[in-house]
């Protein structure tokens, strides 16, 4: 559900919009302070936003984070293969990995900024038709429509 308490998404989705909608004040403002992580969560806002020149800034962002592969038996006769952070910021290394995965499947489309231009919180559009504006419709949704509709009915 739009509203319910837990993350919606595959969990690099839940990584991205974790840390789009952290804010400074927040629990933990020690990991915006890094530059690097700022810098990154910069240019991820601005992707999400549509601006096709965030990719060369997140790129620049994170070229500190280099990965090594790790294997591992998965089950038998099947193993699995992960990329590990070997060098940069971890919280930073969680991020690149989580966006190449939403890219590489063919999901970054999914991370959305909600439609209230009060709230612009982000969020994973689990909607078929990929056709999800608001973050939560019961919060942002319902606010915007009544709005929409007192402002008709006022000047009609």
């Amino acid at each position: 559900m739009a509203n319910s308490a837990e993350p919606e998404g595959p969990p690099a989705a839940r990584v991205v919009v974790d840390l789009l909608n952290t804010r400074a004040h927040a629990i933990h403002p020690d990991t915006l302070a890094d530059p690097s992580v700022s810098a990154a969560r910069a240019a991820l806002q601005a992707a999400v936003d549509g601006d096709p020149a965030a990719w060369a800034a997140f790129d620049e962002a994170t070229t500190d984070v280099t990965f090594r592969m790790e294997f591992g038996p998965l089950e038998i006769g099947t193993a699995q293969a992960r990329p590990v952070p070997v060098t940069g910021d971890a919280v930073l290394g969680s991020v690149v990995l989580a966006v190449s995965e939403l890219v590489a499947q063919g999901l970054w489309s999914r991370i959305r900024v909600c439609a209230n231009e009060e709230c612009r919180k982000v969020f994973y559009d689990t909607t078929r038709s990929r056709t999800r504006r608001w973050h939560s419709y019961e919060v942002c949704g319902n606010r915007v429509n009544v709005a929409a509709y007192r402002a008709r009915a006022t000047s009609g």
